[in-house]
């Protein structure tokens, strides 16, 4: 039987957008993983009579029920109440919680216990409890009318513990169905184009599923299957995956992994190479992304932002003849760029970025979203132009360091430098 969930996180704080919700996106990576279909995030703030509504909608349509928060013990923590009052369920107090969270205070805070804390230990009659290591407020599980109803504490390092613990399984035991999926990552083709391309495919596949997802200046592609384990979902997804990666070709620079930089650094480990980079209009966008990886010190040597005309001439080596005859906006600027990196850090690959990134035009006249992309190689240097037309500023910057990052990746690979869909 597959089970539909419904998360409800209950906070003030959470409407007037104080903190973010990522309690939730956790609850749903994991429950998709368990075989749990969660179909929908409600959010209420700490208002026993919306609270009440909320619960009264939810169970008519899923069968497990997940709150988190307002487990604490203060006057507006009052979920455990209301969940009780709703599902006709009886609270009484555990002495041994209340003795753990007597002791938590005295060895832990060096002070005795305030009395209302008293009522985190009060919990629906039967209860599964989950213990919480991390905190006072325990939560717990229990079943009527054929709806599970699971109570979480709000604070993200105690849900996520208790998630692991109990909640996990807890659900694991009341289905058998695993989800699976995959993602295939796609640049230099856009989400309309992918879905043009694969729209028969997508509508008419059922277990496993194909959908698309826009990501800043690339496509996520994931493929989904259910199945009693997940070796069997794996072999389901197995033939999907080959597919879209044949029909997509090399705009698909890979499955499961996070980052076009990430299959840089791979790559690079791979062939023994080093990497340097020289900026201007992305500001150090490609270094930053590189840095942030671990253990890219292997095969990063170091960047340039040359932001100034005269850093790419002082620093980068630039000609001042270039320079003054094409502008800091051309190719041969973006080769000088390249190469200049790779003179001064000493890495094989150098690649350059130099561009309009806007509002306005620069001095020479150059539009905004003109770029140049210089790569250096020790088969010589290969320059790609990109005409990105009036988009935000922001928008610009990312494009242009994906496609660095993409033409580095494709030299590496043995790919042309350039997408055949572009």
């Amino acid at each position: 039987m597959a089970h539909t969930a419904e998360i409800i996180a209950v906070g003030t704080e959470l409407l007037l957008g104080n903190i973010a919700n990522t309690n939730a996106q956790m609850l749903s990576q994991s429950l998709s993983g368990l075989g749990v279909n969660v179909f929908w995030h409600t959010v209420v703030g700490d208002n026993p009579l919306r609270l009440r509504e909320a619960l009264e909608t939810a169970r008519r349509r899923a069968d497990i029920l997940l709150t988190i928060g307002g487990l604490g013990p203060t006057y507006d923590d009052l979920t455990k109440q209301t969940i009780c009052e709703v599902f006709g369920q009886k609270l009484v107090l555990h002495s041994d919680i209340a003795e753990d969270i007597r002791a938590f205070y005295e060895s832990a805070l060096h002070v005795p216990m305030p009395k209302n804390n008293l009522q985190q230990a009060e919990l629906p009659q039967g209860c599964t409890v989950f213990d919480n290591p991390v905190g006072t407020a325990p939560g717990c599980a229990f079943e009527a009318e054929g709806i599970h109803v699971l109570m979480l504490p709000g604070p993200p390092f105690e849900c996520e513990t208790m998630l692991r613990r109990h909640v996990e399984p807890y659900l694991r035991a009341l289905s058998k169905e695993v989800i699976v999926s995959h993602d295939i990552m796609v640049f230099g083709m856009g989400e309309s184009s992918v879905d043009q391309l694969l729209h028969y495919k997508m509508t008419h596949m059922e277990n496993p599923t194909l959908a698309t997802y826009a990501k800043p200046a690339e496509v996520r592609l994931r493929a989904t299957a259910k199945a009693d384990s997940s070796e069997m979902a794996q072999a389901m997804l197995e033939p999907v995956v080959a597919d879209v990666k044949a029909a997509l070709g090399d705009v698909a620079y890979g499955v499961d992994v996070s980052s076009l930089e990430e299959v840089c650094k791979q790559l690079l480990l791979e062939k023994g190479l080093s990497l340097a980079t020289a900026e201007s209009c992305t500001g150090g966008t490609i270094a930053q992304r590189l840095t942030a990886l671990p253990g890219v010190s292997a095969v990063y040597r170091g960047g340039v932002v040359s932001y100034w005309t005269s850093v790419k001439a002082d620093v980068l080596g630039v000609p001042q003849a270039i320079l003054a005859e094409y502008g800091a906006v051309s190719e041969p600027t973006a080769r000088a760029m390249a190469e200049g990196v790779c003179r001064i850090t000493g890495a094989e690959i150098g690649v350059s970025v130099t561009g309009v990134a806007g509002p306005d035009s620069d001095e020479r006249g150059n539009p905004v979203g003109l770029v140049y992309l210089g790569l250096h190689t020790p088969d010589g240097t290969f320059c790609r132009r990109l005409d990105l037309g009036q988009r935000r500023r922001d928008r610009i910057r990312n494009v242009s360091a994906n496609t660095a990052l993409d033409i580095v990746r494709r030299y590496l690979a043995g790919l042309p430098l350039e997408p055949a869909h572009s």
